[in-house]
């Protein structure tokens, strides 16, 4: 019988992973989203903000040369007054200054106005109104048939310095700038082609060319404004969103101290609570380790006490250690300082680690300077980071290792402990992590001697404290070396001898006169005396 035929194995391929998009990426996206909006509910083509505040510049453009308009205004009335009758000439000033207050009146009302995209588009259209006539009645001055005597120059310099004017004052309603324009230069080239001979054809092309040239002019005007406006909005979206981050990191910063609060007071609680019972653990568990009151039953009971025992102070060194970091993390850790010999607490941690490292056939070597004096710092933190180094250096020794303690001075004049050993070594990238709170590396996982990871961080930042360093330096297979300094400040070096004498308390040849010294005063009563 044929076998039946076996399945193909379907081997399924790992899904390529889908990358987030990048904050600046989406604040891109956003960012086009929001153009595209704008552009839609816009009249001019930008954002509703943006066409409200060209007009709002329009308009404070519009009043700060409002002067400078009446007075050409007027100026141009009293000239073409003494070319023509004066009575037309009048009446076109008033009608131009009537305009002119128009504009005006219009640009403070509308300063004053609230802002809203209805109010603003009505308000766009009155602007282009009001453009489109005053551009109309210059028209109508400048092509007037009494005007036929003057000459062509002076008629294309007055349009020339209205097209200008109009343009400046209107650049940020580029609509508006064309509508008072326009009707000036159109009817000038009209006015200039319809005489036919070649200089007016010319000064036709020239005004259509000045027309092009000042409304090119408006609109780069209006486009750079435009491009202010956006980097302004910009800059204050910027604003908007580092305010809102450092609103988040200051929630996050104290939602973070009060957790570290409550942390303190639990260890703080806990540390009571837990030390109570743990006491009774170590005193009877040592009594009955000891066989105090008796030898036990079963011999096996005693080593079970032992077991218990150590078991109790090894826990109550773990406590120790867990309320010493979380004193110092909250900044309640305060030294004891006083006079201490560096050499002389290696020294005495070398003697009580001693037996330890003899029972795993480690070597420990002992390089100190002579002579070195004395450390203003506290005995209790150094003792404990010279233990917690050397414990360290012997628990990762392998059997028949050497371990250096060395001592002495820094080139700027501190004091030095290095602990160096022969044990397996950290991995350059696990550094951080055996320096951080519960931290263990590799090589701390697969030993039999774990730990809680807190003998390093408590070392550091006790040094830390002390205003030294804390160097840890390791390689693979070869070793590690972990060097604390002192700063200067805290070495106390004695003063040398004085070699001159003391100076007088009074100065020579100012010696007080017999007469003038002040008496003695006698006892009343001179006891043992024969006065």
């Amino acid at each position: 019988m044929s076998n039946p035929a076996e399945k193909p194995e379907v081997v399924q391929l790992p899904a390529e992973p889908v990358s987030a998009p990048s904050a600046s990426s989406r604040r891109a996206a956003a960012q086009r989203v929001r153009e595209a909006r704008d552009k839609l509910t816009s009249t001019s083509g930008t954002r509703p903000a943006f066409d409200a505040e060209m007009l709002r510049q329009y308009a404070q453009t519009r009043l700060s040369a409002s002067y400078v308009v009446m007075l050409l205004v007027v100026a141009t009335g009293v000239l073409f007054g003494l070319w023509m009758q004066p009575i037309p000439a009048a009446l076109w000033t008033v009608g131009m200054l009537c305009i002119h207050g128009a504009m005006v009146r219009s640009c403070r009302r509308f300063l004053t106005a609230p802002a809203s995209p209805a109010a603003t588009r009505a308000w766009r259209t009155r602007f282009v109104v009001l453009d489109l006539l005053y551009g109309l009645c210059w028209m109508a001055i400048l092509i007037h048939p009494v005007l036929d005597m003057v000459t062509e120059t002076l008629m294309m310099f007055l349009m020339l310095l209205v097209i200008a004017v109009s343009s400046m004052l209107a650049a940020n309603l580029p609509i508006a700038a064309l509508a008072a324009t326009a009707p000036v230069a159109v009817a000038m080239a009209l006015s200039f082609a319809m005489i036919g001979s070649l200089d007016n054809y010319i000064l036709a092309a020239l005004a259509i060319a000045a027309e092009g040239y000042f409304v090119l002019l408006a609109h780069r005007l209006h486009s750079s404004t435009f491009a202010t406006l956006e980097a302004r909005a910009e800059k204050d979206a910027l604003i908007g969103e580092l305010e809102q981050a450092k609103a988040i990191s200051d929630e996050a910063r104290h939602r973070a101290e009060s957790a570290n609060v409550a942390k303190s007071r639990f260890l703080a609680q806990m540390s009571h609570e837990l030390r109570t019972p743990l006491n009774a653990i170590l005193g009877f568990s040592e009594v009955m380790k000891s066989e105090i009151f008796g030898a036990h039953a079963v011999p096996v009971y005693k080593e079970y006490s032992a077991d218990i025992h150590n078991s109790g102070v090894h826990l109550l060194n773990l406590i120790n250690e867990i309320l010493d970091l979380s004193r110092i993390e909250a900044g309640r850790y305060e030294l004891n300082e006083e006079a201490v010999s560096l050499v002389g607490i290696v020294a005495d941690c070398h003697h009580l680690m001693k037996l330890r490292a003899s029972s795993r056939g480690i070597t420990i070597h002992e390089v100190f300077e002579q002579a070195m004096p004395r450390l203003w710092a506290d005995e209790r933190a150094i003792r404990q980071v010279v233990l917690n180094l050397l414990s360290n250096s012997i628990k990762f020794t392998p059997q028949g290792g050497e371990i250096w303690l060395k001592a002495g001075w820094t080139a700027s004049g501190g004091q030095y402990l290095s602990v160096k050993d022969t044990g397996s070594g950290i991995p350059e990238d696990e550094i951080p992590v055996v320096l951080a709170s519960f931290g263990q590396g590799s090589n701390s996982i697969k030993s039999a001697e774990q730990g809680a990871g807190l003998g390093l961080p408590i070392a550091k930042n006790l040094i830390d404290l002390h205003g030294g360093t804390f160097t840890l330096k390791s390689k693979l297979r070869i070793g590690t070396e972990v060097i604390v300094t002192f700063p200067p400040e805290r070495v106390m070096s004695a003063l040398a001898p004085l070699s001159d004498d003391s100076p007088p308390l009074q100065p020579e040849g100012s010696a007080v006169p017999d007469d003038k010294r002040r008496p003695r005063h006698k006892p009343i009563m001179s006891a043992g005396t024969g006065s």
